[in-house]
């Protein structure tokens, strides 16, 4: 019995293996085990590498976790992330144990089947191995760009991500988060002068870092095209100052100054996006400079933004209108999950129309946060912040790491020292150029004026970040734009360690108050507050202050802006929200049957004595639109 025990299962191994190559009718080759072992090994490099930057995640929290307790002066932890990531990389580059990549030379001797002038996206390589040449097989292989001088090793060029990761994957998060967390009380006091900084800052900073590059790189007699140091200063005028808003925050400096800060770099994102793509629409049509092309780009960017702004604000305006007329309320996994679809969909919407995502989901965002906010349930009004709040947090600190650990296993790179010293000096110059002449002009029409510590804050604030990596990164075909990521790699870094690390001792040095007693101050931290609800605690709590009349008054002067708000107030809420006063109570009486098919009713069954207050709108005085509602009120009863 233990010779039969013994034999079973060796006969069982034998059969299977019999039967396996019967199937197959022929045996296994040590090819077929070669290519077996090959995905196994790529396999496991791919998750080494997603449990490297896992692990520069993790650190990256434990750091953050850390400095709530016990803040180190002249560090913070985004400038940490980077630090992080640059050690991780030069220890991927340098160390001993190397996994070569395997690469074989094609040289087609027969005639080509493909006549395209760019190379193809996919190769069929017809390979038999060494052991028998006779058994051909057919293999494909798909376009990664032009071959570095380098030699590559395989755990290096795993930890290199495709470019498009970035704009398809990780920013979308960032731009819906800015705008769904945008505390709008502020943003629309101060949306003058954020729409100045923001599109009229941006262009003047894009054309003089490019003018001044190119005037000095003519002298040096480098190759690069006035398209080339153009597009450079268009990307590389997307700032992002992260590290300055979350210190602002913790030290709830002026609201004003925060939503300045805060305001233009969200839209100046936008900008510098369009901008990037309707210089290099510009590039194409013209070699050099042509009247009739530079006009076609300006149209070109006011269409990009326009319809871009179109998309975002009609999907977030759309899932207004299906949340409020429908009862996913009551299915609050349901109703998040459709939030969530709908926002990236706009993202996705406005890519496949050849336009801006970025711009559409950031409008998208805060119309969310604007209509759709309201009509969600109080299950999905926590999931939705938190879950937008987590993405952006894990989507900014994985882009921080990665720039540094890319600085060693990117192979794309160009060192330039002549561009990158004229670079920085130019960025200087493009930043005091678009605050300080900006900031004169606005104060001569602006209350409150932007005090002169408020500009050299601002000055102060204009980091570079994942906006403009994701740009540089995007496109490294040619010795131009290699060089420009390589710079633009460094202008991040630098920028992020030190306006990061010195951020609370400039503050102090200017004489900026912190620690200021405004009842709004802490609304404005997007990190993880707690959200209230029920009547006044929409858009995270922004309700009627007392003592902001008088203030709120002088911002009324923008009268484009007040005949907006009340519009607002009277037709778009009313009809994309479930809050009060509803349409019976704020249109004609000829648009009463109309007004009733638009109303639901859970609006008629609010509680009329805690009405809309638009507080994050800044409109003038609370009473005033209480006592239309009370009028309205009386007359919705009668109907």
């Amino acid at each position: 019995m233990a010779g039969v025990g013994g034999e079973g299962p060796l006969f069982l191994a034998l059969s299977s293996s019999f039967l396996l190559q019967s199937v197959n009718g022929k045996p296994s080759t040590g090819t077929d085990l070669e290519i077996d072992e090959k995905y196994q090994n790529t396999h496991r490099i791919d998750s080494l590498n997603i449990l490297l930057y896992t692990f520069l995640l993790i650190l990256t929290v434990v750091t953050i976790w850390i400095f709530k307790y016990r803040r180190a002066r002249y560090l913070h932890e985004t400038g940490l992330a980077v630090i992080y990531g640059l050690i991780v990389g030069a220890i991927l580059r340098y160390s001993g144990d190397n996994t070569p990549v395997s690469h074989m030379v094609v040289d087609p001797k027969e005639p080509q089947t493909y006549h395209g002038d760019a190379p193809p996206d996919t190769l069929w390589l017809k390979y038999g191995g060494n052991i028998n040449a006779s058994q051909n097989r057919t293999y494909a292989y798909s376009f990664r760009g032009e071959i570095p001088e380098s030699l590559e090793d395989e755990i290096v060029q795993k930890a290199t991500f495709d470019p498009e990761i970035f704009f398809n994957i990780l920013l979308p998060p960032i731009i819906f988060s800015a705008g769904y967390s945008l505390k709008r009380r502020h943003f629309f006091k101060n949306l003058g002068a954020i729409f100045t900084f923001a599109f009229l800052g941006t262009t003047i900073s894009t054309f003089v870092v490019g003018g001044l590059v190119y005037g000095f790189l003519w002298l040096l007699s480098s190759s690069f095209s006035f398209i080339d140091c153009l597009l450079f200063g268009a990307l590389i005028s997307a700032t992002d100052p992260v590290t300055v808003l979350a210190i602002f925050s913790d030290l709830h400096v002026d609201v004003n100054l925060y939503a300045l800060v805060f305001g233009e770099s969200v839209l100046n994102d936008a900008v510098a996006i369009v901008l990037s793509s309707a210089i290099e629409s510009y590039g194409s049509a013209s070699g050099g400079f042509e009247t009739s092309a530079f006009f076609l780009a300006i149209l070109n960017f006011l269409w990009i933004f326009s319809m871009s702004f179109l998309i975002g604000s009609v999907m977030g305006c759309l899932t207004a209108i299906l949340t409020k007329f429908t009862r996913l309320k009551d299915f609050p996994l349901l109703e998040t999950a459709l939030f969530v679809l709908m926002s990236y969909s706009t993202f996705l919407m406005a890519e496949a129309a050849d336009l801006t995502g970025i711009v559409a989901v950031l409008f998208c965002g805060i119309c969310q946060a604007h209509y759709t906010y309201n009509n969600l349930s109080a299950e999905s009004r926590v999931a939705t912040k938190t879950l937008f709040e987590l993405l952006n947090f894990l989507s900014e600190n994985f882009i921080f790491s990665y720039i540094g650990v890319s600085m060693f296993t990117f192979d794309h790179h160009k060192w330039d020292v002549g561009f990158i010293s004229i670079a920085f000096v130019a960025i200087i110059a493009g930043r005091f150029m678009c605050v300080y002449p900006l900031s004169f002009l606005l104060n001569l029409g602006r209350t409150p004026k932007i005090p002169i510590n408020f500009m050299n804050m601002l000055f102060f604030s204009g980091l570079r970040g994942a906006i403009a990596f994701a740009l540089a990164i995007r496109n490294t075909s040619s010795t131009a734009r290699k060089a420009i990521l390589t710079t633009t790699s460094l202008i991040v870094i630098v920028t992020v360690i030190l306006c990061g690390g010195l951020t609370t001792q400039v503050l102090s040095w200017l004489g900026i108050p912190v620690d200021v007693e405004d009842d709004e101050t802490h609304h404005l931290n997007t990190s993880f507050q707690p959200i209230r609800n029920g009547p006044g605690a929409e858009d995270g709590g922004e309700g009627p202050v007392e003592g902001t009349s008088s203030s709120s008054s002088k911002y009324e002067k923008a009268w484009l802006f007040r005949i907006w708000s009340q519009f607002d107030v009277r037709f778009m809420k009313p009809f994309l929200t479930n809050s009060r006063p509803t349409l019976l109570d704020t249109t004609p009486l000829c648009c009463a049957p109309l007004a009733r098919l638009l109303t639901t009713t859970e609006q008629l069954t609010q509680n009329i004595t805690n009405p809309l207050y638009d507080g994050d709108l800044g409109l003038g005085s609370s009473s005033s639109v209480p006592t239309r509602v009370s009028v309205a009120g009386s007359r919705g009863q009668d109907l």
